[in-house]
């Protein structure tokens, strides 16, 4: 397999530091608010590429981690945590509302968008303590100091501080338009941040430097060390990641472990506009999952929308996109359910194994999921061609496939028995040429959710 390697700005083939398991952390979600569709993105490009990495032959090693504490407004150390933002706007603690969010993004990522579970999800706040132990062993060497809001990482012990966003050090620095209060430098950040003194936080704990609580790169460095080791082999999440917390992750991470690097790739996905502008609540845009399943839509369709754009491209969200994502489906679903209405079970071996090929292929090449999804239908259009030779195991095998490997669920069960007799009764009223009989069983049919077409193979029914 290769990927774009953020770090090394090429196409890079994979070789796992273990032979045999691909050890892989995803930046996971802050846990404030209910995601919109734009944070999905993200998560549905991890999962294809935990599906590649699986059909591989790999065993793979995923975890996330649950921002609950610790991610401010600004990316520059500054402004109120989310959590307690969160907790202002809806009246309750910064603890109930990361119960609620992480309730409803599990729900949403798992049962919702089918996408594969991580192996261990962990939440920022279970793991306090050795964030402390972590930030206290950069202390002793050196790479700390103190002052009045915090305890800060000091880039200036890095000589290579910014590799992987290559980051114009003394550029930013000449051109630099924040407010950096008692840093010593523009590109230092927060480890540990100091509570307020004149009220109490939701979330706030002691420490060898103060009361207060973690800053926001922290968590993913520790929780990866913890879970991971000190070296992993790909590390996901957003290009608004690059400049700034992934920057800070390695810097933390590789100078505690004494210069080991972190990640052998890092794999950043572009965003999704929605009418080709940025998301924002200001605009009306922020759509939620709900929104797209309240205009009768499938979430399997919206997966579609954002695999046909590649994950380093932008990707756009419009009603009309989305339609066309729902018509495509639909087209998939209704060769899917021919698998139910053949007879013969002349199995196709070869041609089955080619798809799985012409599928896995693409994605072995930087998650080319826009040609995956073209070979997919491909492989979906042979069958309709060569229906009915083909039989239901060679459906089942194929959608089998496109589901492992691209998470699109085509397999749905056969259809009810009273559906069958009314498209028997219509066949019937049919040969007797008695259309009045005949058009009212297919307003039956319609009414159950079933649609029938007449063909030179009889009458061959879909999903409405």
């Amino acid at each position: 397999m290769k990927l774009y390697n953020t770090l090394t700005r090429q196409k890079d083939v994979l070789k796992p530091l273990n032979d045999k398991t691909v050890k892989v952390y995803t930046c996971g979600l802050t846990v404030y608010s209910h995601p919109q569709i734009g944070n999905w993105v993200a998560y549905i490009y991890s999962d294809v590429l935990h599906r590649a990495l699986l059909a591989e032959g790999y065993q793979v090693n995923r975890v996330q981690n649950i921002t609950d504490v610790g991610h401010l407004v600004s990316d520059d150390d500054g402004g109120e945590d989310k959590m307690e933002k969160g907790a202002r706007a809806e009246g309750t603690t910064a603890w109930e509302v990361a119960d609620k969010y992480i309730k409803i993004c599990d729900e949403e990522a798992y049962t919702q968008l089918k996408l594969l579970r991580p192996n261990k999800l962990i939440r920022a706040t279970s793991l306090i303590e050795e964030q402390i132990n972590f930030v206290k062993v950069l202390e002793e060497m050196g790479y700390t100091y103190v002052i009045e809001d915090g305890v800060y990482f000091d880039t200036s012990k890095l000589d290579d501080y910014g590799k992987l966003a290559q980051l114009n050090i003394e550029g930013l620095e000449a051109g630099a338009r924040v407010e950096i209060g008692g840093k010593k430098r523009l590109t230092d950040f927060a480890l540990w941040k100091f509570s307020p003194k004149d009220k109490k936080r939701d979330m706030e704990w002691e420490s060898p430097w103060g009361k207060g609580f973690p800053g926001w790169h922290l968590e993913c460095s520790v929780i990866a060390r913890e879970n991971l080791g000190d070296q992993i082999d790909i590390h996901t999440g957003g290009i608004d990641h690059i400049p700034v917390h992934h920057t800070n992750e390695i810097a933390q991470t590789e100078s505690l472990t004494g210069k080991k690097p972190f990640s052998q790739f890092w794999f950043h996905n572009n965003f999704i506009k929605v009418n080709g502008e940025k998301l924002g609540k200001s605009l009306k845009n922020s759509y939620l999952l709900g929104d797209i399943i309240k205009k009768g839509y499938s979430l399997h369709a919206f997966k579609l929308l954002v695999l046909s754009s590649h994950y380093r491209t932008e990707g756009n969200f419009t009603w009309e996109i989305l339609e066309a994502a729902q018509n495509r489906l639909n087209r998939w679903q209704a060769i899917a359910d021919l698998r139910w209405q053949v007879e013969t079970e002349k199995p196709q071996i070869e041609e089955v194994d080619m798809a799985w090929g012409a599928i896995l292929s693409p994605l072995e090449d930087d998650l080319n999921t826009p040609l995956a999804l073209n070979h997919a239908e491909s492989s979906l259009e042979q069958f309709t061609k060569a229906f009915p030779s083909w039989g239901k195991q060679d459906m089942d095998k194929l959608l089998d496939f496109i589901d492992k490997l691209l998470g699109i669920n085509l397999a749905k069960p056969d259809i009810s028995n009273v559906q069958k007799k009314l498209i028997i009764d219509r066949d019937v009223a049919r040969a007797a040429k008695d259309w009045a009989k005949s058009d009212e069983l297919r307003d039956q049919l319609k009414e159950s959710g079933i649609e029938v077409k007449d063909t030179d193979n009889g009458s061959i029914w879909s999903r409405a």
